[in-house]
């Protein structure tokens, strides 16, 4: 399928698939962009998918709220907790960059957050809150209103200047919700495998394909990304 057709599903709420590159995770995520996300499609990636839900921080947003990487939390933290600084995530074998793991939330309407109710409440919640049309001093005090903090829905931080430096799914997908003129954070899960490990490429595209999901690769959303820059002068 085409990347237009994967920009039409995520404009109509529906799941793609993006798989990264054959020289990075190999793995492939079921992705949505996270305004539209449900119960069911919590429910989905949970019992197809397995691997970490995790939902997605533009970074201009995420600095001007003052969202951190949860890599310098720990490592501001070290001096406290020397262990922090001992496991500071510097041989990441798929990556030269910094994990773009954030931190953790819970909606406060939710009550232990976990089930599929709560994961998506909290999930629309902050996409809704996050790209208020207001200060950012103001953004933060209603995520401090209404979330907290850590939470069973794993935040993500996209890096700056989006798909220059760092080619994770964290940007794949994001750059995805850019394209397809959505709220820009996607929520994702990794495809994992009955053999204890990802599942592997061929079987997420027969997943797709039954399902009649979209599947795009990391070297065409890379493409279609140089082509809408171009076109709209966008940085991220």
């Amino acid at each position: 399928m085409s990347i237009e057709t994967a920009l039409n599903a995520i404009k109509a709420g529906k799941i793609i698939l993006i798989y990264d590159f054959d020289d990075r995770e190999r793995e492939s995520d079921l992705t949505v962009a996270s305004q539209f996300i449900t119960p069911a499609i919590v429910r989905q990636m949970r019992k197809d998918a397995g691997g970490l839900l995790c939902c997605i921080t533009p970074a201009k947003i995420a600095k001007g709220v003052g969202l951190p990487y949860l890599s310098d939390v720990f490592w501001d933290e070290r001096e406290k907790y020397p262990v922090l600084g001992l496991m500071a995530p510097t041989d990441i074998p798929y990556d030269n960059t910094k994990s773009s793991f954030g931190i953790t939330i819970n909606h406060r309407k939710t009550y232990t957050g976990i089930p599929d109710n709560d994961r998506a409440l909290t999930i629309a919640e902050f996409a809704k809150t996050i790209f208020q049309k207001k200060p950012y001093d103001e953004i933060a005090k209603d995520l401090g209103q209404n979330f907290r903090a850590p939470g069973h829905v794993h935040l993500l931080n996209t890096s700056e200047h989006l798909l220059e430096n760092r080619h994770g799914h964290t940007e794949l997908a994001s750059a995805m919700m850019y394209m397809a003129g959505v709220l820009p954070s996607a929520s994702i899960c990794e495809m994992m495998g009955d053999d204890g490990k990802s599942n592997t490429k061929s079987n997420c595209m027969a997943y797709a394909e039954k399902h009649s999901i979209p599947f795009v690769t990391g070297n065409e959303v890379l493409e279609a990304w140089a082509d809408f820059k171009k076109k709209t002068g966008l940085d991220v």
